[in-house]
């Protein structure tokens, strides 16, 4: 049984599945369950070409790996560039005062609107944001480092793209709110140019959650959902 569980799904069993990585995964994941409820013996047994059913997997399952390291490379790419971005612009905005220092200390005294509570919101998540995206970054260099193993398909580069996503949309999210807190403090508090440039902020976030929000639900579905036999007993019924 488990030399016939190692071939590769039809097309039409895995076509609902976006992308190569989840693909592999849900590959991994139907091999493993039947593996974890088949007799011990047959995890060694042989085929007539003296093969075992791990090594049928292998073979069977070469190409699909090799689209789903490509396709895992990608994301992670783009995405590091992104985070690298955000966590430059964090660090400098954590530098840059808005409206300067107090000018009446002889040397470069307290932040103008320190006693602000949207300049303390503008430090926090400004903080938020740069580790955030430094997590994101670390994430998604070790999607990029990764030896790209059978089994890695399964936990291990999921849960790093899920972490790397979620940690970089909340430093795009708290970017934004950085940017309008700033605008808010600069610009005196000017209703009729701070909420329109607020607004504009959104669009990022929304962008962000339309292109990359599927993928995330699919991939925390796919790697924390029930197991696959539970799945299709769903379905059946």
């Amino acid at each position: 049984m488990l030399h016939t569980v190692a071939t590769i799904s039809p097309s039409s069993q895995i076509h609902d599945i976006q992308g190569a990585a989840l693909q592999m995964q849900r590959e991994l994941q139907w091999f493993k369950e039947v593996e974890r409820i088949a007799n011990p013996m047959d995890l060694e047994s042989v085929n007539k070409d003296d093969k075992t059913p791990r090594k049928v997997f292998t073979e069977n399952h070469k190409e699909l790996g090799k689209e789903a390291e490509k396709s895992m490379k990608e994301t992670a790419t783009s995405c590091t560039v992104v985070g690298a971005l955000i966590v430059t612009i964090m660090f400098a905005a954590a530098f840059t005062v808005p409206g300067g220092n107090d000018k009446n200390d002889e040397k470069a005294g307290p932040p103008t609107f320190l006693t602000n509570k949207v300049y303390t919101t503008f430090i926090v998540l400004d903080a938020i944001s740069l580790f955030s995206s430094t997590t994101s970054v670390i994430m998604f260099l070790g999607i990029l480092t990764s030896r790209y193993f059978e089994d890695d398909f399964y936990k291990s580069l999921p849960i790093k793209m899920i972490i790397g996503l979620l940690t970089l949309f909340l430093s795009i999210a708290t970017m934004m709110i950085v940017f309008s807190c700033g605008l808010y403090i600069m610009l005196d508090e000017k209703s009729s140019i701070v909420v329109p440039s607020i607004l504009l902020a959104t669009v990022p976030v929304t962008s962000f959650i339309w292109m990359q929000f599927p993928l995330l639900v699919e991939l925390f579905i796919s790697t924390f959902g029930r197991g696959i036999f539970y799945r299709n007993q769903k379905k059946l019924f």
